[in-house]
This record gives structure tokens, C-alpha cells and sequence, in this order.
């Protein structure tokens, strides 16, 4: 409507001048309701045309948006294992939290198990290193009383033989194969007590300290289970929709127990969703304004920092069927991340709030090349200040946002 006024006054209000102060012709003689057209049909034609250019023009260099919410991020509060809950440490449906805060306790009785077994098991280990020792001793004793008897046993085998061999008929053959049959056997007592001590040795240097380790992995893994069972807030934030209490069952796959909302989660960044056809307009550093349902009244100043550069209704999943485009119900749209100009430019706008946003061309730097002749960088000039146009209808929608809301959506 505005854009229509604006050409009326450059076509329509023209001519109705020449009808009636160059050729006479006066409203309500002359010129009457059924005659208008045919009196003012240039103004009229011309004035439709300038419109549906202008329009045109303004909604492609300067495009705009109702598709636009200020999106925050949300945090389901899960546990890692199932439970059922014995403990709640949040009171009522919702609240602030801080980091590392506890949020609710599960049932620990198999992870306190585990958690005991594991630190019996070390204890049961250093026991046996302690009996280890003591075998290292015994197996050293049992050296020394195995060397002591091979060693007699090769001193009497000596003292034979000399015998026998200043007299053969003293000593007999029988006795001395007796004695070196004593020496051998001796011998494999002393190599066993040996293999004992190197078992008890190898046992304490190697195996029980291997143990020990196995045990005190199996104990912090245990107390890695014991601690899941405390569910903890991630971030500083807020928990919303949190109904869980003492004796429900909780499953991460099925059943969260609320929400928790990162502190200054969409407070950051609004979401705005422009059509396909405004793909090449869309840069980033365009300014922008928006004006939201939750602050009414108000046009917040912004700039576009992030263009994506895909559309999400061509994503597809791979599977067993075919992608056939026509089951594309709707175009999908460009997603452009529109931050404040202003430090504190979307404090009083409520997280999940919908805005209408208009981005605004600028061509100045295309009008400032020396290359740039002086009917294009005229052209560029007008097509910057048609986004007033725009601008004022932001501004209009801004003001009635409220009473259309209150008064005639039958609130």
C-alpha cells in the first residue's frame, strides 16, 4: 500500500494536474467515478507498472521475513545408565543450577558392590605379596639346606673314590654309583629350590604388582559407575520441566528427566529464513532490523554474520527408496544468522521469541569503483534508498504487531 501512495504521487497525481489545469477538466464534472479511468488511464497504467517495479525492486534488494525466531539450544538431563532414582537435589519444576551442581542421585547399591569388591580385591592382593615375601625367604632357606646337602653328599662321593683309587678292594663299585646317584638327585634339589625362589621373585616383581594394577583399574572403574549414578548439571543454566522424583525409573533412551537450558542460550543470535530467490542478495555484514513479538514497539538494528550455504528441504538420507523432488511439499529458504549491532541488542527479547526481519543492500562500494559509469551508479543509488521504503514498513508492522495480535487474532 505504501509503495502504491508513494507511485500515485509520481504518475497518478501528475496527471490528474495536466487534466485539470491544462485541459479544465474538473473532479465530479468532467472527471467522475466511471470517467476516472479513461481521464487518468496513463497515471493509472503507468502508476501499476512503477508499483509492481518498485515492489519488485524493493523485496529482492531489500528482502524481509516473518520466518525468523531467536532459536536457543537445549540440554535433555539423562542419565548414562538406567535407575531408579533415590534422591533429588533440584525443588520444583524449575530452576537456576551451576556447573557441576548435583541434579539428582540414582540407586547405588550394585555400584557401592562393585566399588567394595574391587578395593577387597586389592587388599587381597597386597595379603598375598606380604605371603610372597615370607615364600621368598623359605624358598632362600630351602637353597642354603639343598647346597649344604649336595655338598656333603660330593664331599663323601670324593672321599670314595680316592679310596678306591689307592685301594679297589676297600670301596666297591656298588657304593660309589650310590653316591653319585646321591650328588645327582641332591643336585636337582638345590635346581628346584632355585626355580622356587626365581618363581617367588618373578611372582613379586611381575605378577602381583600386575594384579594389584588390575585390581585398581577394576576400582576406578567401578567408581567411574558409582559416580554416574550422580547426575550433574554440564553447564550453568537453567532446569525447566523437571517433574522427576524419588522412586521413578529413568531411561536414556526413553525417558529424560527435563530440560536444561545453557546460560545465555538465544541470547546471542536470531534465525531468519529468506527465500531461495534472494540467495545472491544475501551477503554477510548486510545491516539488518528486526522486531519481535516478545519486546513489541521496538526495531532492533543487526547484522548479517552467517549465510548457509545450503537449503534444508534438498537433504535427503540414504536408503532403499528412490528421491523422486516432486514429494518437496514447500521451497525450502536461505538460514541467515542475525546477531545485535549494539551490545545488549536483544536484552528484553524473550528466547524463542518470532521477529520480522528485514536485511537491507548496500551498493556503495560498487558505486565508489572508478569503473562504475553514472547511470548504473544512479541506479544503485535509488535502489539503496528504496529500502527506506522498507524500512518504514517494518516500522508500520512494528506499531500494529501488537494490536493484530491482541485485538484481531480473537485473543
Amino acid at each position: 500500500m505504501l509503495e502504491l501512495l508513494l507511485c500515485s504521487l509520481l504518475t497518478i497525481f501528475p496527471d490528474y494536474l495536466y487534466r485539470r489545469y491544462v485541459q479544465g477538466k474538473r473532479l465530479g464534472k468532467e472527471i467522475t467515478l466511471y470517467s476516472a479511468f479513461f481521464e487518468l488511464r496513463w497515471g493509472i497504467i503507468t502508476c501499476v507498472m512503477l508499483t509492481v517495479g518498485l515492489i519488485t525492486v524493493i523485496f529482492y534488494n531489500h528482502p524481509s521475513t516473518s520466518s525468523a525466531t531467536l532459536y536457543f539450544r537445549t540440554v535433555p538431563i539423562v542419565p548414562e545408565t538406567n535407575g531408579r532414582v533415590a534422591e533429588v537435589y533440584v525443588g520444583g519444576i524449575s530452576g537456576t543450577i551451576k556447573q557441576g551442581a548435583p541434579i539428582f542421585r540414582l540407586d547405588s547399591s550394585a555400584q557401592e558392590a562393585a566399588v567394595e569388591a574391587a578395593r577387597r580385591k586389592i587388599t587381597e592382593v597386597d595379603a598375598a605379596l606380604v605371603v610372597a615375601r615370607t615364600d621368598l625367604l623359605a624358598s632362600e632357606a630351602r637353597i642354603q639346606e639343598a647346597t649344604s646337602a649336595y655338598q656333603q653328599s660330593v664331599d663323601e662321593l670324593q672321599t670314595k673314590q680316592e679310596l678306591m683309587r689307592r685301594n679297589a678292594a676297600t670301596v666297591t663299585v656298588r657304593e660309589i654309583e650310590r653316591l653319585q646317584n646321591l650328588v645327582n638327585g641332591r643336585q636337582g634339589s638345590v635346581d628346584a629350590a632355585r626355580a622356587a625362589k626365581d618363581g617367588a621373585e618373578a611372582r613379586i616383581s611381575t605378577l602381583l604388582p600386575a594384579e594389584k594394577a588390575s585390581a585398581e583399574a577394576a576400582l576406578a572403574q567401578a567408581e567411574v559407575e558409582l559416580s554416574k549414578t550422580v547426575i550433574r548439571a554440564g553447564v550453568n543454566g537453567h532446569v525447566e520441566q523437571f517433574g522427576l522424583r524419588v522412586g521413578d525409573i529413568v531411561n536414556p533412551f526413553m525417558r529424560p528427566a527435563g530440560v536444561l537450558i545453557p546460560e545465555g542460550a538465544g541470547r546471542k543470535a536470531i534465525q531468519a529464513g529468506f527465500g531461495q530467490i534472494e540467495a545472491q542478495v544475501m551477503k554477510i555484514g548486510m545491516v539488518a532490523e528486526v522486531t519481535c513479538v516478545s519486546k513489541p514497539w521496538t526495531v532492533i538494528p543487526m547484522v548479517v554474520t552467517v549465510v548457509q550455504d545450503f537449503i534444508a528441504a534438498g537433504q535427503f538420507r540414504g536408503g532403499e527408496q528412490l528421491i523422486d523432488p516432486n514429494q518437496t511439499l514447500r521451497p525450502g529458504t536461505i538460514l541467515v544468522f542475525l546477531e545485535p549491532l549494539y551490545e545488549g541488542g536483544l536484552e528484553g527479547v524473550t528466547p524463542g521469541s518470532s521477529c520480522i526481519a528485514n536485511a537491507y543492500s548496500s551498493n556503495h562500494d560498487e558505486i565508489a569503483k572508478p569503473g562504475t559509469s553514472a547511470v548504473r551508479g544512479l541506479v544503485l543509488h535509488a535502489v539503496d534508498a528504496v529500502g527506506v521504503v522498507h524500512a518504514m514498513l517494518l516500522r508500520m508492522q512494528a506499531l500494529l504487531l501488537p494490536i493484530q495480535t491482541l485485538v484481531f487474532s480473537g485473543h
